[in-house]
C-alpha cells in the first residue's frame, strides 16, 4: 500500500522555524523525484521545493530561497522541509509528491503520489 503522509505543521510566529516530514511507505524514496508544495486559501498550488533523484539536485522557488531546505533520509525513507526565518505569507497547507524528475521547484514529468498536507499557519 503506497503512502505519503506529510507532518509538522503547526503555529508559529514570524522568524521562528518549522521543520516538516515526509515520510513514503510502500515505495523507496530513492527511485522518486520528491517536491513539496503549497496552497494557501485562495491561491493556487505552489511548488516550493523539490529533491532530484540521482543526483540530488535541490530546487527552490524564488520566495523561499535562502530561508527554507530540502533534505531526504534514506534509511528512514523520509524527506524534510527545513524552514527559518518563516514569514506570515508562508501560511498555507504544505504537502509531498513523488515525481519521476525534477527540473525546478515547479517542473516536474510524471508525477505518481500525493500525499496529505500539513497545516503551516505564521503569525504576524
Amino acid at each position: 500500500d503506497v503512502q505519503l503522509q506529510a507532518s509538522g505543521g503547526g503555529l508559529v510566529q514570524a522568524g521562528g522555524s518549522l521543520r516538516l516530514s515526509c515520510a513514503a511507505s510502500g515505495f523507496l524514496f530513492a527511485d522518486y523525484s520528491i517536491g513539496w508544495f503549497r496552497q494557501a486559501p485562495g491561491k493556487e498550488r505552489e511548488g516550493v521545493s523539490c529533491i532530484r533523484r540521482g543526483d540530488g539536485n535541490a530546487y527552490y522557488a524564488d520566495s523561499v530561497k535562502g530561508r527554507f531546505t530540502i533534505s531526504s533520509d534514506k534509511a528512514k525513507n523520509t524527506v524534510y522541509l527545513q524552514m527559518n526565518s518563516l514569514k506570515p505569507e508562508d501560511t498555507a497547507v504544505y504537502s509531498c509528491a513523488a515525481a519521476g524528475w525534477c527540473y525546478s521547484s515547479s517542473a516536474y514529468s510524471d508525477m505518481y503520489y500525493w500525499g496529505k498536507g500539513t497545516l503551516v499557519t505564521v503569525s504576524s
